[in-house]
């Protein structure tokens, strides 16, 4: 299993920013095979956690071109700084679930 991390600074997220977080959740979930998709805001940072079963998925997923429009779009307003980070998750364990 494999996961992108998306950690940012906040821009102006707008009303068009909140229909294209849902467009974009969909579309990774339905077409690309997301596993799972965690994020929270806090003040003007911003984290979102995806799993993945493989790197390809996640390749196909930054290559769609619906994806290509939300990137556009967030570096020229909805974040005033991204950092994103691919890692294999090596081990997993929970508690009570």
């Amino acid at each position: 299993m494999f996961a992108v991390i998306f950690r940012a600074k906040t821009g102006v997220q707008d009303r068009q920013y909140s229909e294209m977080v849902a467009v974009m959740r969909d579309l990774a979930f339905d077409k690309y095979g997301c596993l799972d998709f965690i994020a929270v805001t806090e003040g003007e940072q911003e984290i979102a956690i995806s799993y993945w079963a493989s790197e390809d998925d996640i390749q196909r997923w930054h290559k769609d071109s619906q994806h290509a429009i939300a990137q556009q779009f967030g570096r020229e307003k909805w974040y005033a700084s991204y950092t994103v980070q691919v890692v294999e998750v090596k081990r997993q364990y929970s508690f009570n679930e």
